[in-house]
């Protein structure tokens, strides 16, 4: 599969966040769904069945734990990987996400938007 053709779908309220992301990654090559919330982001994942979820934890509707537990415990989308980021730096919250099924817990503040981007693509290409 070439890598136009994988889809990350982007939970994130912050809009300054969400739009650089798009633009990065669509730079990149990718196709980008975007949601503003955890509720939505959800349904995005069943209707879209991306490559590859970023997911932050503060959301509104639905935290991201909710979110990565309801992911990992559906047939459908348990195998989609989950990157999830956050300005939470406790440890306690990096290994609940972890323990959840994340793939990667990256806190916002300690990595620059390219190393983020460096990550997602570990995982897609």
């Amino acid at each position: 599969m070439s890598k136009n053709k994988k889809k990350i779908l982007i939970i994130e309220d912050d809009k300054f966040l969400i739009k650089a992301y798009d633009i990065k990654l669509k730079k990149e090559g990718f196709q980008v769904i975007l949601a503003k919330d955890g509720e939505e982001g959800l349904a995005l994942a069943h209707s879209e069945q991306p490559s590859l979820i970023i997911l932050d934890m503060m959301l509104p509707k639905m935290n991201g734990f909710e979110v990565l537990e309801k992911l990992k415990s559906n047939e459908e989308l348990k195998s989609i990987p989950v990157i999830t980021i956050s300005v939470l730096g406790q440890r306690t919250d990096l290994e609940k996400a972890i323990s959840l099924g994340a793939e990667k817990y990256l806190i916002k503040t300690d990595h620059t938007l390219a190393e983020i981007i460096a990550n997602i693509k570990k995982y897609l290409i």
